[in-house]
Order: C-alpha cells, then sequence, then structure tokens
C-alpha cells in the first residue's frame, strides 16, 4: 500500500484531570511535513504517541490513507528516548533495530556513516555523547524504509552541523514521497511545511 495521508479524527487526550485537546482534526500528507508546534504541556508528545499507536486517545481515530489498515507496521516512532542498549555495541544496536523493523533501507556502516558515526560501529553504545546517541536512533530511519516518520524533537542534543544533516534526510523522505509529522521548538528545515499549533499561543 503507498501511504498517501495519516489522518486523525475528532482526536481528545485527557491525562489525569487535564485535557490537553479535544475535537481535534490532524491531516498529514505525503511529500509535506507537518510539524506540531505549542508551549510546554500543550500535548504535542501525547499526541505524536496517539498518531503513532502508542496512545489511545480519549476519543476519536486515526487511520491511514482513509483506511483502516494499522499504522504501526508502516511507521517509524522518534521519541525523547533515543533505545539505545549501552551494552551492545553502536553496530549491534543499529543491526538489531534493522531486524525489527524489517530492514530494506541502508546497510549498517552505510546508515552510521551517514549520520556522522562512521568507524564507530565496534564501540559500546554506553561511551557516546547524548548527541552521538540521537544521531544512532536517527540512523534507524536509514536502515528500516517505512513510510510514516513521526518524530518527537528530533534535534535534540545536536549541533548546528547534524540538525542540517537530519533537515537533509527529512527532505529526502519527503521527495520520495513519504510522510513525516515532527514536534519541535526548534526550526526545521524541511521545505514544504503545515504547522499544527496546539495550546494557543506560548
Amino acid at each position: 500500500m503507498t501511504v498517501k495521508a495519516l489522518v486523525g479524527d475528532n482526536l481528545s487526550c485527557r491525562r489525569g484531570f487535564k485535557l490537553l485537546f479535544e475535537g481535534l482534526a490532524v491531516s498529514a500528507a505525503a511529500g509535506r511535513a507537518l510539524v506540531v508546534v505549542g508551549p510546554n504541556g500543550a500535548g504535542k508528545s501525547s499526541l505524536l504517541r496517539i498518531l503513532a499507536g502508542l496512545l489511545a486517545p480519549t476519543a476519536g481515530t486515526v487511520r491511514l490513507d482513509g483506511g483502516g489498515e494499522s499504522v504501526g507496521e508502516h511507521l517509524h516512532y522518534l521519541g525523547h528516548e533515543d533505545a539505545v542498549k549501552g551494552a551492545l555495541t553502536v553496530a549491534a544496536n543499529l543491526a538489531f533495530w534493522r531486524t525489527v523493523l524489517g530492514g530494506g533501507g541502508l546497510e549498517v556502516e552505510e546508515a552510521l556513516e551517514e549520520v556522522g558515526l562512521g568507524g564507530l560501529g565496534r564501540l559500546r553504545a554506553q561511551v557516546l555523547s547524548a548527541g552521538q546517541k540521537r544521531r544512532l536512533a536517527i540512523a534507524r530511519l536509514l536502515v528500516a524504509k517505512r513510510p510514516v516518520w513521526v518524530l518527537d524533537e528530533p534535534t535534540t542534543a545536536l549541533d548546528v552541523k547534524a540538525q542540517a544533516r537530519f533537515a537533509a534526510f527529512g527532505r529526502a523522505h519527503l521527495a520520495a514521497g513519504g510522510l513525516l509529522i515532527a514536534a519541535t521548538h526548534a526550526p526545521l528545515d524541511l521545505g514544504e511545511t503545515d504547522e499544527l499549533r496546539l495550546g494557543g499561543r506560548p
């Protein structure tokens, strides 16, 4: 199936006693980025987890391309945690995710080169800096082909050069017909972009 859109209808989310949002309509089209913005606590991370199928909405539904097909098998989710196992080598971490996510993308060493970790594959991941761990997490997007990217603050801990490199990956993904949704406080140079604001203006 070619994914043309990820759609959320009438979405509501309540965490404890707090209503984060309700009646929210979300539509993200392939080939165009959707950036979710808003103040801390507005529900950006919760919305992304709902769209990724990791959190059930209080109300509403999420679907792909107007159908009922499962979102999860088509999706990369990158959250606040880098999901790096410190006891494994850098290469072993990435090989694990390549297998779990179905492969079809770059080979492990190629992906490490692309994110600026070339030559570090034999190191234990526990010795990596925060920025290097984030780059390793981003490399997951490259080793397994999945059309939908849902990214929560993807450039956290990245320096300016690494942020630019990430933006290039995002633009290439969109140019190939991929779909990208990101929550961020930092500007992302992703080309044609739609914006969804939660919680009013900060």
